[in-house]
């Protein structure tokens, strides 16, 4: 597996390694079955890129495409794509969902936030409230939290004992089959970053008053268990990416190599799916009054 390392790149090589390792993008997915060690891969795009400028304007060029991409989806209607962040508290889902789809047309975006499940929700099986959530024909769909949530928090927590959360990672996989076969393309995302970046953000966020409202006192308790969500998320990421629903480790510590990254992917996605506007209607004869 091609993947960005701790060593892959350092501070001052050749910019061009990068280039060709972003082109692929097999740099930052997960292949089928491969063993994941996080600890082993990268979070600081600082470290991996010379030129920051660079990346930042690009970043600007393939939002616009991405605009574009989703008109043309919209206007279309006969795909779909649904996009999955996962991350540790602070990893930046909501920043890079605000970055990334700036612009984009509201009415073809649906974004669903995960939250605990209510009493509904959990009197129905785990995959209940997200099949309700996927998008229609038309749409781009975008999960902040998900499905996983029913293999990590409750694994970590130990709200359910390991009979009950491991058999569900062959069962997310059978609902992405199905949903991937019913045309809906599917790209995940894990937002990765470092314990010391995230040490940093909960400070940024207690010491401003303007970000203050995101602060929650249980995320310091999440992150006394920080090795064992780092193993909850090797262990979703090694049985649930597939050639159809692949994860990508984003590194994420830079918000601005993050947006880069995600934007990228989704841009190589679109073109791919080849979304056109439709044939015009026939309007010779047609006169408005």
């Amino acid at each position: 597996m091609l993947i960005l390392t701790k060593h892959s790149l350092r501070p001052g090589s050749d910019t061009s390694d990068l280039e060709v390792l972003m082109k692929d993008l097999d740099s930052l997915r997960i292949r089928p079955s491969a063993k994941v060690r996080l600890r082993d891969i990268e979070t600081d795009g600082k470290d991996l890129v010379k030129d920051r400028a660079e990346y930042e304007q690009s970043f600007i060029t393939l939002r616009e495409e991405l605009i574009e991409l989703q008109a043309r989806l919209y206007a279309e209607s006969k795909q779909k794509l649904l996009v999955v962040f996962q991350a540790m508290d602070g990893g930046g889902k909501d920043g890079t969902i605000r970055s990334v789809f700036q612009g984009v047309n509201p009415q073809g975006v649906v974004v669903t936030s995960f939250k605990a499940p209510t009493a509904l929700e959990l009197a129905h099986d785990f995959l209940w409230r997200v099949h309700n959530a996927v998008p229609a024909n038309g749409y781009i769909g975008v999960f902040n939290r998900s499905h996983y949530e029913d293999v990590l928090v409750v694994r970590v927590h130990k709200l359910v004992s390991e009979n009950v959360w491991k058999p569900r990672f062959e069962m997310i996989n059978a609902f992405e089959q199905l949903l991937t076969q019913t045309g809906t393309r599917i790209v995940k995302f894990f937002l990765h970053i470092s314990k010391d970046e995230q040490k940093k953000r909960f400070e940024e966020r207690i010491n401003d008053p303007s970000k203050r409202w995101k602060f929650d006192p249980a995320d310091l308790e999440k992150r006394k268990l920080w090795d064992d969500y780092q193993a909850a998320f090797e262990d979703m990421l090694e049985s649930c990416s597939t050639k159809e629903s692949p994860w990508f480790v984003i590194p994420a510590d830079q918000n601005w190599f993050r947006d880069y990254a995600v934007c990228r992917i989704l841009v190589e996605t679109l073109r791919e799916m080849k979304p056109r506007f439709p044939d015009p209607p026939d309007v010779s004869g047609v006169v408005v009054r």
